[in-house]
């Protein structure tokens, strides 16, 4: 059984477009919102960075330092 309706216009939606001003304004907004979280995102990694780096660097210094107290055994080995 085939049901055969017929729709006037008035029971279709319209779809009307928005202006160009406001499609552009919507764009605008989203582009800078996409922009932003990046830029934050970016920041706390180039953070994390910054601190892993000063760590190690801490740690290398204090590494150094009790290597030049210890006795240089490579030293022994090259005297003549």
């Amino acid at each position: 059984m085939i049901i055969n309706h017929q729709l006037s216009m008035k029971e279709l939606p319209y779809i009307v477009p928005s202006p160009q001003t406001e499609t552009q304004e919507i764009f605008a907004v989203h582009q800078t919102t996409v922009e932003f979280y990046h830029e934050v995102r970016t920041r706390s990694e180039f953070k994390q960075y910054c601190e892993w780096y000063y760590t190690t660097a801490a740690q290398n210094r204090r590494d150094l330092e009790k290597m030049r107290g210890e006795p240089n055994i490579m030293g022994w080995f090259r005297r003549r």
